[in-house]
């Protein structure tokens, strides 16, 4: 079996601006592989240096496959732009995280792309 059920991402921040087309917004993702035979319900909490934690929010990974989440889409709360957050991610059955940001407020994109931390499970 690969993946473990608790990830964390201690780093994550949402820039203000964008340049570009809409398909290059400014984000931050978190891509989960769920490669075992049962979907993955996965809860993602967002930490702030300043104010309460939000979520978790609810994701479903089916059986066998992938999902590229951005924090960008994520409502009720919002996650704001131009302020540093973490995150910790719990499913209920072992998935593999790993962490994305693109960052297009210059005409020089930058991406940054490492896995999350894996937690005891």
């Amino acid at each position: 079996m690969i993946g473990r059920t608790r990830w964390a991402i201690p780093e994550g921040y949402i820039p203000e601006t964008s340049h570009g087309p809409p398909e290059m917004d400014s984000h931050e993702t978190v891509c989960m592989l769920n490669a075992t035979d049962t979907a993955a319900h996965v809860g993602v909490r967002v930490y702030f240096e300043d104010r309460e934690p939000v979520g978790p929010y609810e994701v479903t990974v089916p059986a066998e496959r992938t999902s590229h989440v951005q924090f960008n889409e994520f409502e009720d709360p919002e996650i704001p732009r131009g302020v540093a957050f973490a995150s910790v991610i719990e499913a209920d059955r072992p998935v593999v995280c790993q962490h994305t940001r693109l960052d297009s407020r210059q005409a020089e994109n930058a991406l940054l792309s490492t896995v999350a931390y894996p937690g005891d499970s």
